[in-house]
């Protein structure tokens, strides 16, 4: 009996991933309970010996003259009978068949051990979204709702739902089908850990990068700022620490092979790589592209106010499609940003 019992543990520890030594911890707490429970007695020895099979549980009661209390207390002539040193004062283990703590003593143990394996699967499941909390994870694709479109997320052997506000809009995604999220956040709920997961968050877009482009992964080139649309465009500012090096091209790749890939995990959102620089009027004009600049000029420093001046045919370039373009600089630098044509005439309304 003992034997499959330890078996047994073993077995829920390979499967489930919770140690030997905590189940027995939480067992032992069990029968402590029943012991309380069914011999109005909670002194008790447990003794565990998973290497020799050994699963033994004693009763401790007090060596007396007089029994005042039955459940806690023995006479001295039947305390020798079961150890022959027992003295009054002193304590006897009186060995328990476990199969006498009845139907509410083992209920009572199995409700214990179930908390704690839920216990202990929480607590892995909390503590593998935590070591990739703000990271970039990949996850299978379980079930999709059909009504709110939110897709369930096979993250190592947690779950995390991925809400259809959080997901690009022209997404055509399949249960089984592999993507990857930004670990927003971990969070503790009643009903155990929570992690709120993102695809349009944009440190997805600088998780990419930092995966894709070895210069940033070390280092050497930073990325100073993101600003995102996702699923339409992207805006990033790099820096590069290393005059020899350029940041631009080192995350556009030989032939754009690394942009490529980045595109291509975001399911063909444009990316604008703009360098970074610590003169407002330059990191304006940059962050404009593709647009050509004519002059950035600074209006008011301490508002973050400014007027850039374009090509009358770069005019609508700027502005972009319903006004993304100079929207996701203006993001991207924090600075306003009025954009006016050379010539000073806007045109037709």
């Amino acid at each position: 009996m003992n034997k499959e019992f330890f078996e047994a543990l073993n077995l829920l520890e390979k499967e489930k991933g919770i140690p030997v030594d905590f189940m027995l911890d939480r067992i032992t707490k069990a029968i402590v309970t029943a012991c309380k429970n069914n011999y109005g007695n909670e002194d008790v020895v447990v003794e565990i010996n998973a290497d020799k099979n050994k699963f033994e549980v004693f009763l401790r009661k007090e060596v007396v003259e007089e029994v005042e209390d039955a459940n806690r207390q023995i006479y001295i002539d039947k305390a020798k009978e079961i150890d022959k040193k027992a003295v009054l004062g002193g304590f006897v283990n009186i060995k328990l068949d476990t199969k006498q703590f009845g139907r509410v003593a083992a209920q009572t143990a199995r409700n214990i051990i179930r908390q704690g394996i839920r216990d202990s699967e929480r607590g892995q499941m909390f503590q593998e979204f935590q070591s990739k909390n703000q990271e970039l994870v990949s996850g299978q694709v379980e079930r999709i709702d059909p009504k709110t479109g939110a897709i369930t997320l096979k993250i190592g052997k947690a779950e995390a739902v991925l809400p259809k506000s959080e997901q690009f809009g022209n997404e055509n995604v399949k249960e089984g089908d592999f993507i990857q999220v930004f670990m927003v956040d971990v969070k503790q709920t009643e009903r155990g850990p929570k992690a709120i997961i993102s695809r349009t968050h944009p440190d997805l877009v600088k998780r990419l990068f930092e995966k894709e482009v070895p210069e940033i992964y070390d280092g050497t080139v930073v990325i100073k700022a993101v600003s995102r649309e996702a699923g339409s465009r992207t805006k990033l500012a790099v820096y590069s620490q290393n005059p020899d090096v350029d940041a631009v091209g080192a995350c556009i790749g030989s032939r754009g092979v690394r942009v490529s890939e980045i595109v291509d995990a975001l399911g063909g959102e444009k990316i604008d790589i703009v360098e970074y620089s610590e003169d407002p009027a330059k990191f304006i004009a940059a962050a404009l592209s593709p647009a050509s600049v004519v002059s950035v000029e600074i209006i008011d420093a301490q508002a973050k106010t400014s007027k850039a001046t374009v090509p009358d045919s770069q005019l609508s370039l700027a502005i972009g499609n319903k006004g993304q373009n100079a929207r996701l600089a203006a993001k991207l630098t924090g600075w306003k940003i009025d954009i006016r044509p050379e010539s000073g005439f806007y045109g037709e309304e």
